[in-house]
C-alpha cells in the first residue's frame, strides 16, 4: 500500500468515532443477516439446499415445508446481496487498509477475499437450485470465509481505531 496514506490510528479523534459508530451499526446488520441464515437454514448445508430447492414431499397429498425459489427469486436474491456485499466491503476494504497491523500481499489478500467469496456463495446458490444439492457444501465454505472475514477486518480495524496507541 501506499504509504502516503494515513494510518487509522493517527487519525483525529472525531473521525475514529465515526468510523467506529458506522463500523459497530454495519456489524450489527450483518449480524442480524446471518441470523436470518441460521433461521432459514439451521446453517448447515443440508438446510441450505431445502431453503433453496424446497422440501421433498412424503405423500401425494403431503405439502412441502418450503417451495422451490423461482427463478424471480434467485434473481432477486442475487441482485441484492452481491450488490449489497460488494459495497459493504467495498467500504470495510477501503478502512482496512488504512490499518496498521496487516500488511504486504496478507493485508492485499483480506482485502480482495470477499469479492471472490460472495461470487462463490452466490454463486453456489444457483448450483444447489439448479444442478445439485453438493453445490450446498460450497455456499457453506464460501459463506464462512466471506463472513470471517468480514469479522477479522472489522475487529483489527476497532483494534486500531480504539485500543492501539500511535
Amino acid at each position: 500500500m501506499n504509504s502516503t496514506l494515513p494510518r487509522l490510528v493517527d487519525l483525529p479523534q472525531k473521525i475514529k468515532y465515526f468510523l467506529v459508530a458506522f463500523l459497530v451499526l454495519m456489524t450489527i446488520g450483518v449480524t442480524v443477516g446471518l441470523v436470518y441464515v441460521w433461521e432459514t437454514t439451521s446453517m448447515s448445508p443440508a438446510g441450505a439446499s431445502e431453503h433453496y430447492s424446497g422440501s421433498v414431499a412424503s405423500g401425494d397429498l403431503d405439502i412441502p415445508e418450503k417451495y422451490p425459489k423461482s427463478v424471480e427469486g434467485m434473481l432477486l436474491t442475487t441482485h441484492t446481496h452481491v450488490i449489497s456485499f460488494a459495497m459493504i466491503f467495498l467500504v470495510l476494504g477501503g478502512i482496512f487498509s488504512l490499518n496498521s497491523l496487516i500488511k504486504g500481499p496478507l493485508k492485499t489478500f483480506f482485502i480482495i477475499e470477499p469479492f471472490v467469496t460472495v461470487l462463490g456463495t452466490f454463486g453456489s446458490i444457483w448450483g444447489m437450485r439448479y444442478l445439485s444439492p453438493v453445490y450446498s457444501y460450497l455456499s457453506v465454505i464460501f459463506g464462512v470465509m466471506t463472513y470471517f472475514t468480514f469479522y477479522f477486518m472489522v475487529g483489527v480495524v476497532l483494534y486500531d481505531l480504539i485500543l492501539k496507541k500511535n
